[in-house]
């Protein structure tokens, strides 16, 4: 498979008023395409920061990022981001919002209008476009929010905990419906959650950080014996259970 992401020795440091923190420290691991990738450690340790890292969003103290074999330096349109919460604005409706992005990029084409009305179409928010976000479900706001970044074609998903908003029922349903869109759309994810469950439901291989500084403890790789595997149907499987006690210890959490 084609390497597209390589996290190569990346360090960060920054100045708090009780002086220097390192945040990360020397952390290294690759993503090759189409792979779904969760990255997952303690509270506080860094996920977040190192996916804003990979987007280019913010600079590390040393160690380099590279996607598709240029070094990262500044956002690229080569990454949408999708931020914990969908972002979408109530004044706008959910067609004014998913092409939203194209407006600012100023790629709002006729191609580029057409694509967005077959992804609208196909995962069930046609009928809805006229709609208000107020008037949709934290599901479809979800699905919505993941329609306006891909319509701008990214060729890598940069998730930030997309799930975290949303009740423990609605969480599981969109979270499959999430992933049948990336895989439907064959695009490369990278994810940071702090659900154990919801990182092994959905990804190829999770990167397991530990606490700050921020390094790698490993890099499980995680397959089902059901080639057909969906978030929901592959939490039954006796090796669902195994990944999440070795990620539970990985993690050295401890419950009272």
């Amino acid at each position: 498979m084609k390497e597209v992401v390589n996290v190569s020795d990346v360090c960060l440091k920054y100045q708090s008023k009780n002086g220097e923190i390192e945040a990360l420290s020397h952390v290294s691991f690759s993503i090759n395409s189409g792979e779904y990738v969760s990255i997952v450690g303690p509270s506080g340790c860094g996920k977040s920061t190192l996916l804003s890292i990979i987007a280019g969003l913010l600079k590390p103290t040393s160690g380099q990022v590279f996607v598709e074999n240029q070094i990262v330096e500044k956002p690229s349109p080569v990454l949408g981001y999708m931020f914990q919460k969908d972002q979408l604005f109530s004044w706008r409706t959910v067609y004014q919002n998913v092409l939203l992005g194209l407006e600012i990029q100023h790629q709002k084409t006729p191609d580029n209008i057409a694509y967005v009305d077959k992804l609208l179409k196909e995962y069930g928010l046609y009928e809805f476009k006229d709609k208000f976000p107020d008037q949709l479900s934290g599901g479809m706001r979800q699905r919505a929010a993941l329609i306006r970044t891909l319509a701008c074609r990214p060729e890598i998903l940069l998730l930030d905990e997309p799930f975290s908003s949303l009740d423990y029922q609605t969480r599981l349903a969109v979270a499959d419906d999430i992933y049948q869109i990336i895989k439907n759309e064959k695009k490369t994810a990278i994810m940071v959650t702090h659900d154990i469950s919801e990182s092994i439901s959905v990804s190829d291989k999770v990167v397991i950080l530990s606490g700050r500084p921020a390094r790698v403890k490993e890099v499980l790789d995680i397959t089902f014996e059901e080639p057909t595997r969906t978030p929901l149907t592959c939490r039954k499987y006796p090796e669902f259970q195994k990944y999440f006690n070795h990620i539970w210890k990985e993690l050295d959490i401890h419950v009272s």
